[in-house]
């Protein structure tokens, strides 16, 4: 069984729930996989931090080489954008329409045979796309990765697990950490974090600003 390799395909998968055939948590899951790609390219050194913000390096050469369809788009915006922070860049993930990270990342890996896309309609009228794995076994090694930097010696942890957890905790991805564990481990998850640089607190930033924003747009209506 062959793992995805980058950090959006596979927290795409882990944020998979089998028994609806679909993601959940699509209110935060785009400014988490946005998270994922950014910790991917700056993994790769595509990226870097200069005065807080992340810089895209003008030659990478082979460090691009693969890159899921994504995360290499993400790359072009940032070269071509002028710099920003890293939560503004998480912040910037679409929410909606075909250009929102989730849908984007979901036909990457159907186009890389992972997941199979499903045309449907509920009731027989509104058309949603049913997502099918392939198999659980590559979402199950995903959850187990992520158990095992939690629980096991923390000098033999990958540091794409390392990364993977720290997103997963950030991003308060329930379907694989429930709140009481992310309590649990906290000072575990802080030395995790240290994998995926700056990410994960410009993720619990923009999912900070996106949540105040909620806020007072209800609090307008109201």
């Amino acid at each position: 069984m062959e793992l995805p390799a980058t950090l959006p395909e596979k927290l795409y998968l882990l944020a998979y729930d089998p028994r609806r055939g679909r993601t959940t948590q699509h209110s935060s899951l785009n400014l988490l996989l946005q998270a994922a790609a950014l910790t991917e390219l700056l993994r790769r050194g595509l990226l870097y931090e200069e005065g807080r913000k992340a810089v895209a390096r003008v030659r990478a050469g082979a460090a691009e080489a693969g890159l899921d369809p994504y995360s290499a788009r993400l790359l072009g915006q940032i070269r071509e954008t002028r710099q920003h922070s890293w939560s503004w860049w998480v912040g910037r993930a679409r929410s909606y329409g075909h250009d929102q990270p989730i849908r984007r990342v979901r036909d990457g890996l159907a186009d890389s045979g992972r997941i199979t896309l499903r045309p449907h309609r509920v009731a027989g009228l509104f058309p949603v796309t049913l997502v099918a794995l392939d198999g659980p076994g590559a979402r199950e090694a995903l959850a187990a990765s992520v158990t095992g930097a939690l629980k096991g010696p923390l000098s033999r942890v990958d540091p794409a697990d390392a990364a993977l957890t720290a997103l997963v905790a950030a991003g308060k991805l329930r379907s694989v950490l429930s709140s009481g564990q992310r309590r649990e481990y906290r000072g575990r998850i802080g030395k995790l974090a240290l994998a995926a640089g700056p990410v994960p607190r410009a993720l619990g930033t923009a999912l900070a600003w996106r949540t105040a924003g909620q806020a007072a747009e209800s609090a307008s209506v109201g």
